[in-house]
């Protein structure tokens, strides 16, 4: 399965090297490729294209991109192209107005992550969203709760304009790449936050880094409402449909995750998008298209190179997982915690599925007990957290 996400990896020189240590089989990891972010400003197109052009003697194998300014985006595309790099971009707020999905797409950039841009580029009666006046980007339920709101100010699905939106991107070929489950949790928060997996496989200290919080990234909930939750469900239902009219006419969707943020926790949230997308109207074959060879074309294609996994195919590389229940029938058994099911013989439920084995260049994981590795991690810092400080001895007569 490909996983992407709103962020790099790490910093460069960490990211090499692991991924190094993954494709030698020194650790026990995924395929790792390489998109990093330019570093610090790029004020100029040439300072775009002096970092793509060394991007790949630094080991770098795409670019994660913003919303940048029209002629520094062109240049980071453009050399892009000429060094076979891919490209993906968050369209964020900050810059969208004039950089939005279809700006980016004519512009070269190959994959749109997330929904940012989409919608702008689909205003109505507005060329920028019409925020709030004492609007604050720095103060993040603004941030989340507002982008919510764009979903009733758009161009109506099946409108010509809408279509004609979908269609450009078909043409260009642009991937989208829409990591559904990282803003789930702002349809219901409450299910979110006491999601059964948590108590066993999110750290504690990643548990607190979920809580409001106005210095975490993602932890926005400073007062979340009823009104901010049926905006992002009314929201999902449109970006559901642009998702699913993409697919049906052509286009290319993938599947990722942002996890660590916004009560999504690793692995986890990425079965979560899987389920996310047969919502979106996406049949279940459709959906493992998705997380498969539909990730492995996306990032073979900018290296004009064929595929060398992502489908079950002699001469491809076989990535494999092993689940003793049919994911088709219940995409939910691939979660490690599996589902719930009855069973008739005993009329007791009991827990099915979760993944078996992880199979990566003819190495075979026994996931379970690399669940019950991150279980153990989780309990030795609970017990940790849980100690007494030591205080010394009493000195009390």
């Amino acid at each position: 399965m490909s996983s992407s996400c709103g962020s790099p990896l790490a910093e460069n020189e960490w990211t090499v090297r692991e991924k190094g240590r993954s494709e030698r089989n020194e650790i026990v990891a995924p395929r790792i490729f390489n998109y990093q972010r330019p570093p610090g400003e790029l004020r100029t197109p040439e300072d775009a294209r002096r970092w793509v052009e060394a991007a790949p003697s630094l080991g770098i194998d795409g670019l994660k991109l913003g919303s940048y300014p029209p002629e520094i985006m062109h240049a980071l595309l453009d050399e892009a192209r000429r060094a076979r790099l891919g490209s993906t971009a968050h369209l964020g707020q900050l810059g969208v107005a004039n950089m939005n999905a279809l700006d980016a797409a004519r512009l070269g950039l190959g994959t749109v992550t997330h929904f940012y841009g989409h919608f702008e580029a689909l205003l109505r009666d507005h060329t920028i969203q019409p925020f709030p006046v004492d609007y604050n980007y720095d103060n993040e339920q603004d941030r989340f709760g507002q982008v919510a709101r764009l979903w009733d100010q758009i161009h109506p699905p099946g409108s010509p304009a809408w279509n004609a939106y979908l269609e450009e991107h078909r043409k260009l070929g642009t991937v989208f790449d829409p990591t559904l489950n990282i803003y789930a949790a702002g349809r219901d928060v409450m299910r979110a936050r006491t999601a059964e997996w948590h108590n066993q496989y999110t750290l504690p200290t990643l548990m607190a880094f979920y809580e409001p919080s106005r210095a975490n990234h993602g932890s926005y909930w400073f007062y979340w409402t009823t009104a901010d939750e049926v905006a992002w469900r009314n929201f999902y239902q449109i970006w559901f449909r642009l998702l699913n009219d993409y697919k049906k006419m052509g286009g290319r969707i993938t599947t990722g995750s942002d996890s660590g943020f916004i009560y999504k926790t690793y692995g986890f949230g990425y079965i979560e998008e899987l389920e996310l997308l047969q919502e979106a109207g996406f049949h279940p074959l459709e959906v493992i298209r998705c997380a498969t060879m539909n990730g492995a074309l996306t990032l073979a294609e900018p290296r004009r190179e064929p595929i060398e996994f992502g489908t079950v195919r002699p001469g491809l590389l076989a990535d494999l997982v092993i689940v003793g229940e049919n994911p088709l029938e219940n995409l939910k058994v691939l979660y490690g915690t599996g589902a719930i099911k009855l069973d008739d013989a005993t009329g007791q439920p009991t827990r099915v599925g979760g993944v078996r084995w992880t199979i990566k260049d003819g190495i075979a994981y026994d996931a379970q007990q690399l669940l019950a590795d991150v279980a153990a991690m989780v309990q030795r810092q609970k017990d940790d957290l849980n100690k007494a400080p030591d205080v010394g001895e009493s000195v009390d007569q």
